[in-house]
């Protein structure tokens, strides 16, 4: 669009009107990057003589800089006669929106004079480009430190994890009599929030409050995000209460508080307090119920969202994909597909891959895979998200044909792989793909390592899991808490218990799974001992309160110690002390314990109201063991009676006629399981040579593939073991 006048422009009143809307017109055209209408502009300007006007030749100047157009940058500067501030400082500005902070230096060191502008751009895009020495350098030799230079070279400072240099700077800008402004306080605020340094908070308040500027809308909201962040709720919230004005920050940040707190319900009726409410405030609504797991408040907030006639803005759709993908609500996620239809942003990566994610979880492949495919420009998280998919539902022979079309894959490709595999128990598949993985060159993240070590441990493969040990060690994991648990789990299930006990007392961190996982390590490896001892060191110590699997483990390791005042203690105290019901399991322990005790009165008691077939199991060993008829009569009666609903409890039962040489009732049980259809497993156990595992099983004829040459070899020895004999 070109500017006409149908009077001369030499007329002073309507050139500078002329000039006026062309300088708008750059700014626009450089704003909106239409470097083809500014260049048409610039030609019309050229024809009516207003091009060489010093103001448009500089916004000209300055839209060439921004697309870098050399050619009709050299022939802009020609236009200036000699040296010019302004086009040295645009120059200058140039050069460091282009990352060459080497030009920037030059032309500012070639400057025969600066102003203030020149020394804070240079010095404000140096931090930009993480030149903080350098740009420390420039400010140091400054002659004009004001407010502005002071701020930029402390925001730069914090920018680049300099916090307290910022704060050093902050504090020689008020000893040299330099007065803060409202964006000082906002910058050094974001210091203390980053320090933790309420002390210095409190301190710079009192600045705010001398100076007058505890009104600044930014400065308060600063103020509220520092006191939440150093845990002072209420002066959080009087500081926002005092607030004259509030913007959309304000509310977020008190919304957040209350959401950190987990009062949704506060949350919510601040929200509805609001005097005006825009996409952004709905958005993070439905985002921070739908992270607090209140997935149905998310849903509900969307709905009432779009009666208010809103538009919802991606990360808002995404937020309520996710939420009900959590709650695997299909045909409601269809609804926001539709919606999403509606609105034209179907096409959009994002919310693309958050459907993707909904179907699969959903168990809808089917649609996942036609969102997919819609997907025009698909990134990573795309890939990742259908092949993640599939793994999920077990689809593996899809997740892999798909895994392999992808055209870069990351980390979470290689998982998203290595999840199906251990979803489906296939885990020597999960050791492949590691494989696979780290001859593509991929790093293997904390996540990988987890999910191979978890395969190694169901395998009890020390050799598989020692090799994941040495690649953790090359990358410096092995004491990252996630990484350090699951190969404290590994060692203990492959019954290398001193190598877990070891690396468990090289945690820098430990959490309630580590603990967990070392106590249960130590108890089903027959330490009981030293798992209550590590057990009452978890409680004295780590502040962390017991979970049901590490009872589980303390009553298994009071079991089989003998320790059965001690494990009853432990058990009377679960709900009084430690708030958690016991199960079943719990119970089936605490039966076993009295049981091997001889205390088969008291383990009666414990099943006669809700007898459940392992505590059955465990009471009729304890009788067996101590030639208690009585009680064995009765659970035995128990047992069948529990067997009949129950069919594999049949198996347990079978076995207990069978060690008391019942063969009649032996027969009966197992008719009665032919009838049902209950199967007993196979015993089984397994070698590993070369790194690769052997399974042998007792029933004859599901044995190992070399079975016939195997049983020829042992028959062998045998005969030679006979004739060494005789």
């Amino acid at each position: 669009m070109f500017l006409t006048y149908p009077f001369p422009v030499t007329s002073r009143r309507w050139l500078n009107a002329f000039v006026q809307r062309s300088v708008s017109l750059l700014e626009n055209y450089t704003f909106h990057k239409m470097i083809y209408h500014g260049k048409s502009l610039h030609c019309h300007l050229i024809k009516t003589g207003v091009s060489s006007q010093k103001y448009v030749a500089v916004k000209l100047l300055v839209m060439y800089l921004d697309f870098w157009k050399s050619h009709e940058i050299d022939q802009m500067l020609k236009e200036f006669d000699g040296f010019n501030l302004v086009v040295s400082n645009c120059l200058i500005t140039a050069h460091l929106r282009r990352g060459n902070a080497v030009d920037a230096c030059k032309v500012f060191d070639e400057m025969p004079e600066r102003n203030q502008v020149s020394w804070t751009a240079l010095v404000s895009g140096l931090f930009r480009l993480e030149k903080a020495d350098l740009a420390m350098f420039y400010f140091e030799r400054n002659p004009f430190p004001d407010v502005f230079s002071y701020t930029a070279a402390i925001n730069g400072l914090l920018q680049n994890e300099q916090t307290s240099q910022g704060v050093h700077l902050y504090h020689r800008m008020r000893a040299s009599q330099v007065l803060p402004n409202a964006v000082t306080f906002t910058t050094i605020l974001q210091a203390c929030i980053d320090m933790g340094a309420l002390g210095l908070g409190k301190s710079v308040l009192g600045q705010i409050i001398k100076l007058g500027f505890e009104c600044n809308i930014c400065v308060s909201n600063s103020l509220v995000k520092l006191f939440l962040k150093l845990g002072e709720l209420a002066s959080a919230r009087k500081v926002f209460d005092s607030m004259e004005e509030r913007d959309v920050v304000s509310w977020t940040t008190i919304l957040d508080m209350y959401f950190e707190m987990g009062d949704l319900t506060e949350a919510l009726r601040m929200f509805r307090s609001m005097p005006e409410r825009n996409e952004i405030t709905w958005s993070v609504m439905i985002a921070r119920f739908s992270q607090c797991g209140d997935v149905e408040e998310a849903v509900r907030l969307f709905r009432q969202m779009i009666d208010h006639s809103l538009k919802p803005t991606i990360s808002c759709y995404a937020s309520i994909i996710s939420a009900l993908a959590s709650m695997k609500a299909l045909h409601s996620g269809k609804n926001i597909h539709a919606h999403v239809l509606k609105n034209g942003v179907d096409t959009n990566v994002f919310i693309g891959s958050s459907l993707v994610d909904m179907y699969c979880k959903c168990r809808s492949t089917r649609n996942g895979r036609s969102v997919f495919d819609s997907i025009l420009n698909k990134n990573i998280t795309c890939w990742n998200s259908m092949v993640a998919g599939y793994s999920l539902n077990g689809q593996l022979s899809e997740a892999t044909e798909l895994f392999n079309k992808i055209p870069n894959k990351n980390s979470i490709s290689w998982n998203s792989l290595i999840v199906g595999h251990l979803g489906i128990e296939n885990f020597d598949g999960v050791f492949e793909v590691f494989r696979r993985m780290i001859l593509s060159g991929q790093q293997p993240n904390p996540s990988t390592f987890c999910s191979v070590l978890s395969a190694c441990a169901n395998l009890a493969s020390v050799q598989k899991g020692e090799y994941a040990h040495s690649r953790a060690l090359k990358l410096g994991l092995q004491l990252d808490t996630f990484v350090g648990t699951a190969l404290v789990d590994m060692y203990a299930k492959s019954g290398s218990i001193e190598s877990s006990r070891k690396i468990f007392d090289q945690l820098p961190e430990k959490n309630e799974i580590a603990w967990t996982a070392m106590i249960q390590g130590l108890a089903e490896n027959g330490f009981g001992l030293e798992a209550l001892h590590l057990f009452e060191e978890m409680e004295e110590t780590s502040g962390i309160k017991p979970n049901e699997l590490i009872l589980l483990s303390v009553l298994f390791a009071c079991s089989h110690c003998g320790l059965v005042d001690k494990g009853l203690g432990y058990f009377s105290k679960m709900e009084k002390v430690y708030g958690i019901k016991p199960n079943e399991r719990h119970c089936t322990c605490v039966v076993d314990m009295l049981s091997r005790s001889g205390c088969l009165r008291e383990a009666e008691m414990l099943v006669s109201d809700e007898p459940e077939a392992n505590a059955l199991a465990a009471l009729l060993s304890g009788c067996r063991k101590h030639e208690e008829e009585r009680i064995a009569h009765n659970a035995a009666q128990k047992f069948s009676e529990l067997a009949a609903k129950k069919p594999g409890g049949l198996v347990l039962l079978s076995n207990f006629y069978a060690v008391r040489g019942q063969w009649h009732n032996v027969m009966n049980t197992r008719d009665l399981m032919e009838k049902k259809g209950v199967k007993k497993s196979a015993g089984c156990s397994w070698i590993e040579i070369r790194n690769q595992v052997h399974q042998f099983y007792s029933q004859y004829g599901t044995n190992h593939a070399l079975e016939t040459k195997l049983r020829w070899a042992l028959e062998l020895v045998s005969s030679e073991m006979h004739s060494q004999i005789h």
